[in-house]
């Protein structure tokens, strides 16, 4: 028998963490809840989720403070609920590597379509971890590989860079375009992100934390490049 899909909702909010227990629970999910940060950090060591929700506003330690700590030590998806147009909340939720996020109120069902979705970009496909190594996609540029098939970041010596889901999607992006600019419209579109505003500064964040990971000198990109007044191009021989 297939295991459940374990989420861990961190809110402070008893009905809050019933309701989405309850629902999530009669849509197949194993769901574990935590008040707050003492408890999160109690459930997290005897405990393996496939997934953290996250409220941002919550009393003492808030839900960004605990993204930093989880990403610090797991490699989970983190999905981030913040309050209703709380810009900077999902600004600085993305710099601290929040895969995703919902805002308040939400329909439980998105959340369950949000959960899916970065359930399905996290984990690797079972056909090609058994898959041979000559059919996997991969693309090199500068000293990385990204892997398709396996959704990991390479560094020159064959060790895996850690990537959140939706900095796999953005580098994936690029990749499969090289050499062409893009606009930050283009990009939402691309990866079906419409939750976000393209005069934002979500897309910025993202493509800056990649910087630091993909290139040699992240303040002088040279693979990961601004085009000033029309986007980012990737030129996987400038690394």
């Amino acid at each position: 028998m297939e295991s459940k899909q374990r989420v861990l909702v961190v809110d402070d909010e008893a009905e809050i963490r019933e309701m989405l227990a309850e629902y999530l629970g009669s849509h197949g999910y194993e769901v574990l809840t935590a008040e707050g940060g003492v408890a999160m950090r109690a459930l997290l060591a005897k405990e393996s989720p496939d997934v953290v929700l996250l409220d941002v506003n919550m009393p003492g330690e808030d839900g960004l403070t605990l993204a930093r700590y989880i990403r610090e030590r797991l490699d989970l998806p983190i999905i981030m609920i913040t309050a209703a147009g709380e810009v900077v909340d999902r600004v600085v939720g993305l710099e601290v590597g929040a895969d995703d996020y919902l805002s308040k109120p939400f329909d439980p069902r998105e959340l369950r379509a949000r959960i899916k979705s970065v359930l399905r970009r996290y984990q690797r496909p079972a056909t090609a971890r058994a898959g041979e190594e000559s059919a996997r996609r991969r693309i090199a540029f500068g000293r990385c590989t990204l892997d398709l098939d396996m959704h990991q970041l390479l560094d020159a010596g064959g060790h895996e860079i850690p990537l959140t889901s939706m900095e796999f999607d953005l580098l994936k992006v690029f990749a499969e375009r090289p050499n062409r600019a893009l606009t930050r419209d283009q990009i939402l579109n691309i990866t079906r992100n419409r939750d976000c505003d393209p005069f934002d500064r979500s897309i910025d964040i993202r493509i800056a934390r990649l910087r630091r990971k993909i290139e040699a000198d992240p303040d002088k990109p040279a693979t990961l490049k601004t085009i000033r007044g029309a986007g980012y191009m990737f030129v996987p021989g400038g690394g």
